[in-house]
């Protein structure tokens, strides 16, 4: 019984491979929970990803005031508000509930919570800050500037988790998209502005969000579309899968730090110390610092594995 509840456990994970240790020691478990209980209660992972959005912005809006017990508050919340985010992903995996809409509508959820900590930070710091309420154009720059870097900081976290994800468990299994394909599918489905005006505005909104990743990995590009060339049917070397996944897996704990628990862990600090308007610092100077060497670094190791395919395996 014991290893029975073990294995299913595992099985509502994505990976150990992407999974952060934070998320392994507090949040999957607990997320775990809620799962199984939606699980019994008939409840959708969508409808749980819709109580984490409420969740997440109630929290967002209580770090405004500039009281230490009212921002613990928004603490708890932000962290239950996660435990369901959490939850969504584990039960569709249990469930195998899996659909491009809850995708992203998982992916919606921790941009609405982010957008109402960033406009509540601006205004606490307009409001009750000495310096930006003089200066109010400053707390404006500095959070639009963080909250473009946070946003490409993230997309890119989760592509290469993805990537990760596309040779450690193959393509079947995992969210890696191409741009081309789902603008390919979007034409397909006969879904237009004026018979489905809320979906077709999902749909485009991630087409564009999937070619911005794309964009800035022109090296897994190549790579992705050499494969496609050569192995068609995708039955590629188990040897080269072995290869990827040694190059990427190294990487994964710089992706993790990109993702939600580091950067409210560094958010939580400036709101014990009172200067919360420093979390955009954060963004703008360690955050991004660990994005660059993401990405020089895959794109390097993307290049090398083009000349590689070139070189052990002829094409088919």
């Amino acid at each position: 019984m014991k290893n029975s509840l073990k294995e299913k456990y595992r099985r509502s994970l994505k990976s150990l491979d992407t999974e952060e240790h934070i998320d392994l020691f507090f949040y999957r478990p607990i997320g775990y929970c809620w799962a199984e209980i939606s699980a019994r209660l008939g409840i959708s992972p969508n409808a749980l990803t819709i109580v984490a959005i409420i969740l997440g912005i109630s929290a967002g809006v209580l770090f405004y005031y500039p009281e230490l017990r009212i921002n613990v508050i928004g603490m708890l919340l932000l962290v239950l508000a996660n435990t369901f985010d959490s939850a969504d992903g584990q039960l569709a995996r249990l469930t195998k509930q899996y659909s491009r809409i809850g995708r992203i509508l998982d992916g919606l959820c921790g941009d609405l919570w982010f957008i109402t900590i960033y406009f509540a930070i601006i205004f606490r710091e307009i409001n009750f800050s000495d310096f930006f309420s003089i200066h109010p154009w400053a707390i404006w720059l500095l959070a639009c500037t963080a909250g473009i870097c946070h946003t490409k900081q993230a997309a890119m976290a989760d592509y290469y988790r993805q990537f990760h994800l596309y040779f450690l468990k193959g393509n079947a299994l995992n969210e890696l998209e191409s741009a081309d394909q789902l603008e390919k599918q979007l034409e397909e489905s006969g879904i237009t502005w004026s018979n489905n005006f809320w979906k077709r505005l999902t749909m485009t909104f991630y087409l564009g969000y999937t070619r911005q990743q794309e964009a800035t990995a022109p090296h897994m590009q190549d790579l992705r579309r050499e494969l496609h060339h050569r192995y068609p049917d995708g039955n590629i070397p188990a040897d080269f899968y072995d290869d990827v996944r040694s190059r990427s897996l190294p990487l994964m704990k710089y992706t993790n730090i990109l993702s939600f628990n580091w950067r409210v862990i560094t958010l939580f600090i400036t709101l014990f110390i009172g200067q919360p308007w420093l979390y955009f610092v954060a963004e703008l100077t360690v955050f991004n610092g660990i994005l660059i060497y993401l990405v020089v670094t895959h794109e390097r190791h993307c290049k090398a594995l083009v000349r590689e395919l070139d070189s052990r395996y002829s094409p088919q």
